[in-house]
């Protein structure tokens, strides 16, 4: 709305035209697109970055395997010259006599032949060939001058040389190992050279599918299984580099021409060919091998990552556009809820006015309703207040029964302190220490046994808390039978207990368990009156899940007419009974988590028993 001065009112703000409403699912569409592409090259490159992860580490793995085959030719070949050179008869051959050079020729024919090292020849100090295993060969060394080969001045000067050359007679390239004859420079009398071709090596590095090969430290490859690549170069080599090597004639008119690859810089691992083919360079150094080595293994890469990539950025799109047609069908079922939400809400008007209508009948009934919840809640307390009084009231009165054997119980006790005392006096009198001693010591027990009848019967006189805990359920039998220990001593009726459940434990309050016990024991010892041969019998017994405490009888049994209101208020076989102590028991009971039943009766007597369910472990600890 606009004021008097035509100009929109504070607060207010001009409602968005149609043509600008329409745009805004466009715009969505296009950033979603935009996401979609996003996550489709996203996971393209992922896909590529994990699939050379694998496949390096495939590379990496493969990588000492063919560095063992190589290292393995080498080492079994190079004992075989060692040996040679402290050999007589080698050093006899260098004096040049026909004899000794033919026997010569002949051994190391011998030892080419079961090494199965290419060739095996002598040089003199000069440099000339004076024996080789190839000597009845068209292409023999014999007669050969090999002063210009660095292996031959190496094993002079140092004792010890290794070189890869291409054969100036067999023009086949090999790895030649030479050491010197004679312990000193000074003494040397010539070398002993073992030519080692790494033919079955490289095929076996062909067999397994994957460019392999060697390349020296001036980046010369001198093995490999991809024999264009032979006397390749790693790099591109200066033009003085070039001429000074093809002088030494080491490799032959070999190009050293780069090898046909190129390195990606910015991961100078991968590299393609120029096929087009791409592969991961694993490479490392060839132990054992000679100074300078380097292995090199190229694993195809291109094919490998070419699908990794497309099934990536195919299930990226498929997920995207899933989740695309989610989101669509999302803001469609939103759209819906919204007009449904708009119905709802004049329903919602319409109810309201009915509710309002009945707010205050419903309120004049719940105010009704809450002052009689109220008063009944009133009421059943003052029932549980009731209870409680009737049951310590049934306890006072049990205690009251029980108070002259008590009083008897004591009476004993006290006469015999009485009497001990007395005799410890006299004792005394006579300097009998120990014996008075032992009188006190008598006293103590006496007191004390004492105590355990007084605190039994302020124990069952108290009211309890109704808080549950732990009670192992022979000692509340104990207390019971020591709280009734004078009815029973005076009842010609035995009382026999069978300890089933040993240590069971239950959740109770100790005073209200004892005080149905109590009330059992005593109800049986009444039923048995003055019979010459009764019976009462207290056992426990241990289930899954609960605990039962049996006290059973061999009296006249209940009628079969009382049993079914037993444990209704005012239900009694005695004559002067009240009918309210099995109902306070069995109250006490129900409020302990248990039953009190009347087992069934199966012959003389009547059978009550106490469930009560076991602790999570059941036995004390």
């Amino acid at each position: 709305m606009k004021d008097a001065t035509g100009t929109i009112g504070e607060g207010m703000k001009p409602a968005p035209s149609a043509g600008s409403r329409a745009l805004v699912p466009i715009l969505g569409w296009i950033c979603c697109g935009l996401l979609l592409a996003a996550a489709v090259i996203a996971s393209g490159e992922l896909a590529r970055r994990s699939t050379l992860a694998d496949l390096r580490s495939e590379a990496a793995a493969r990588l000492p395997l063919s560095a063992t085959a190589l290292r393995s030719e080498l080492d079994k070949q190079r004992t075989l010259p060692s040996v040679l050179s402290e050999d007589p008869s080698v050093r006899a051959a260098l004096g040049g006599e026909p004899r000794a050079v033919a026997a010569v020729n002949e051994k190391l024919r011998r030892l080419q032949l079961s090494t199965r090292a290419s060739v095996i020849y002598v040089i003199d100090r000069a440099g000339r060939t004076v024996a080789a295993s190839n000597f009845a060969e068209p292409n023999s060394f014999v007669g050969q001058n090999y002063r210009f080969r660095r292996y031959f001045e190496g094993a002079l000067r140092q004792g010890a040389a290794e070189q890869v050359a291409l054969g100036t007679v067999s023009r086949r390239p090999g790895v030649y190992i030479a050491r010197r004859i004679g312990a000193t420079a000074a003494q040397g009398l010539g070398v002993v050279v073992v030519k080692v071709e790494l033919d079955d090596v490289e095929a076996g590095w062909r067999a397994g599918g994957m460019p392999v090969y060697v390349a020296d430290a001036r980046g010369i490859v001198v093995a490999t299984s991809v024999e264009d690549w032979r006397f390749g170069t790693l790099r591109p080599l200066g033009r003085d580099e070039a001429a000074d090597i093809r002088d030494s004639l080491q490799f032959g008119s070999a190009p050293l021409a780069p090898l046909p690859l190129v390195r990606d810089p910015v991961e100078p691992d991968l590299v393609s060919g120029t096929d087009g083919r791409g592969y991961v360079d694993a490479s490392g150094p060839v132990e054992g091998g000679l100074p300078g080595w380097r292995l090199h293994l190229l694993l195809a890469s291109d094919t490998a990552v070419q699908e990794a990539v497309g099934l990536s950025r195919f299930i990226a799109f498929l997920l995207s556009a899933i989740a695309m047609a989610a989101i669509a069908l999302l803001l469609r079922r939103r759209d819906r809820r919204r007009g449904e939400r708009a119905r709802e809400a004049r329903r919602a008007a319409e109810l309201e006015a009915r509710v309002a209508a009945r707010t205050l009948d419903l309120g004049t009934a719940n105010r009704r309703l809450t002052t009689e919840i109220g008063e009944r809640e009133r009421a059943e307390a003052r029932v549980l207040a009731l209870r409680d009084d009737l049951a310590q009231a049934n306890r006072l009165a049990s205690l009251g029964q029980i108070t002259a054997g008590v009083a008897h119980e004591i009476n004993q006790p006290l006469a015999a302190i009485r009497t001990y005392a007395e005799n410890a006096g006299l004792f005394l009198d006579r300097g009998d220490a120990a014996t008075a001693r032992a009188n006190l010591l008598t006293v103590v027990g006496l007191t004390q046994r004492i105590a355990d009848i007084t605190d039994a019967l302020r124990g069952f006189a108290r009211r309890g808390d109704g808080a549950l805990v732990p009670v192992e359920i022979e000692d509340a039998v104990d207390g019971a039978l020591l709280i009734l220990g004078s009815r029973i001593r005076s009842s010609p009726a035995t009382v026999e207990r069978i300890v089933g459940a040993p240590g069971a434990v239950v959740m109770a309050s100790r005073v209200r368990l004892e005080q149905v016990l109590v009330n059992l024991v005593r109800n049986a010892l009444d039923a048995l009156g003055e019979a010459p041969e009764g019976r009462v019998e207290i056992a426990t017994r241990l289930d899954a899940d609960r605990v039962e405490i049996g006290v059973r009888d061999n009296g006249p049994g209940i009628p079969e007419a009382v049993r079914a209101t037993l444990f209704t208020p005012f239900a009694t076989t005695k004559p002067n009974g009240l009918g309210l102590g099995l109902v306070i028991a069995s109250d006490i009971v129900s409020d302990l988590g248990g039953a009190l039943v009347l087992a069934p009766q199966t012959g003389k007597g009547a059978a009550f028993l106490i469930r009560l369910p076991r602790t999570s472990d059941g036995w004390a600890t």
